[in-house]
């Protein structure tokens, strides 16, 4: 069980105490609706707003004065405490920054100003706590979605040490989770430029190729620019014909991602693109084969393209170009997955927006590409699946060593609101 216990000198008391004189609030956003959102005037905060500890900076909505007097809403002030009632982690808390501009935010944030007896920052930081957040996850009541209400929000007990001991745990916190945060920045930095590295040298191999010895030639096509002298440029439709396979409802369901081409194992029953009976849903779909190219029309020009490495079903939404001639799909995979692809692809695209994009196996049918010998792609192939699988492992142990950050820095939380860090030691 989690250990909440804490030194004898600490005061137990509901939250909704925390706000129950000289001025203080707790209560409930307002009921603002889509249709009472504006392009100026009041700033809307909504849950989105609300990150672990941390104010997130998103969204434009606003609401008009004649709007916020008409629904008589709570103005938001900055130093203001929002406790967010919906979404993971239910009941996690920021301070408002002060953004030059009047507040108001929706009903699923409880607005609390605290008396002058607490510090806010160490609120923020007790609100953050593991055992709050389980505490609000208990709570929580709802069919469709989860929410704790504001009374029972401001029932749960917390424990508090005086307010100039508040004052100092705040000040160790911001200090120590300060330079953790710095680490864990650094480290986002770093996996940042590995995943750059990652797509560069996939950009380099299979547009140039791995002989830096090799002569060049210029392909003619604008996206591609040189290659090297001896591959072919081709259009896509002297590598793959448009097919539709009928569904063998006893083959496993696949998908396409714009980061990891085709699944090679069954899609979980929540991720089909229908929510049906499995029955029903397997005979809508159509049959891929190794070797096909599959790709979703509405999301190719962001990189949904994979070359498909087993036998499965995907959905009647996506297009699927079987080989015509012998070739290594996962290369022009790896091809369209290039930033110079993407905007090529985008060209081929027709569509008023983005997200009305599509690529239609006629436009895309007409596509150039490179190709080396077939010799050449399984050089090419398994030289990038050696250098990606070092990167990757790079990326996996620097993201490992975030979790253990972010584990720590939780901890020091719990550890020094609960007074198991001596603090006037530690300043």
């Amino acid at each position: 069980m989690f250990d909440v216990s804490v030194p004898e000198h600490f005061q137990k008391l509901p939250i909704i105490s925390i706000a129950r004189k000289n001025g203080g609030v707790f209560i409930d956003g307002d009921w603002i609706e889509s249709k009472d959102i504006s392009d100026s005037g009041i700033r809307y905060l909504t849950t989105g707003n609300v990150g672990l500890g941390e104010f997130k900076e998103q969204g434009s909505g606003y609401i008009t004065e004649d709007t916020f007097t008409k629904l008589r809403c709570t103005e938001v002030l900055p130093g203001d405490i929002l406790v967010s009632r919906l979404n993971v982690p239910i009941g996690r808390a920021c301070l408002v920054p002060d953004l030059g501009e009047r507040m108001v935010t929706s009903v699923d944030n409880v607005i609390i100003r605290p008396c002058n007896e607490f510090n806010r920052k160490f609120l923020v930081y007790l609100f953050s706590t593991k055992h709050h957040i389980e505490m609000m996850n208990n709570l929580a009541r709802g069919t469709t979605m989860l929410r704790v209400s504001r009374s029972a929000l401001g029932r749960v007990r917390v424990q508090v040490p005086n307010y100039e001991e508040q004052t100092a745990i705040a000040r160790f916190l911001d200090r120590e989770t300060g330079l953790i945060d710095g680490l864990i920045e650094k480290k986002t930095r770093f996996i940042a430029l590995l995943k750059e590295k990652r797509a560069a040298v996939i950009t380099h191999a299979v547009t140039k190729g791995v002989d830096p010895e090799a002569p060049m030639k210029d392909s003619g096509v604008d996206w591609l620019g040189r290659v090297p002298a001896h591959w072919a440029v081709l259009r896509i439709a002297a590598l793959f014909r448009e097919v539709s396979r009928p569904a063998d409802p006893a083959l496993p369901v696949l998908s396409v991602s714009i980061h990891d081409g085709v699944t090679d194992g069954e899609l979980a029953d929540e991720d089909r693109d229908r929510k049906v009976a499995l029955s029903e849903d397997r005979t809508k779909y159509q049959g891929v084969a190794p070797g096909d190219l599959v790709y979703n029309m509405m999301r190719a020009w962001q990189g949904a393209f994979g070359a498909v490495a087993v036998k499965g079903l995907v959905s009647p939404a996506y297009v699927v170009a079987a080989p015509v001639t012998s070739f290594r799909t996962k290369f022009i995979e790896h091809l369209l997955h290039t930033k110079s692809a993407a905007e090529e692809i985008r060209r081929f695209s027709r569509g008023i927006a983005d997200f009305r994009m599509r690529l239609y196996w006629d436009h895309f049918r007409a596509l150039k590409v490179c190709l080396p010998p077939l010799d050449e792609q399984d050089r090419i192939l398994s030289e990038i699946d050696a250098e990606t699988a070092r990167i990757d492992g790079l990326i996996t142990l620097t993201e490992r060593s975030i979790d253990l950050l972010r584990e720590k820095r939780s901890a020091l939380i719990t550890a020094a609101v609960t007074g198991k860090i001596d603090v006037r030691a530690a300043a």
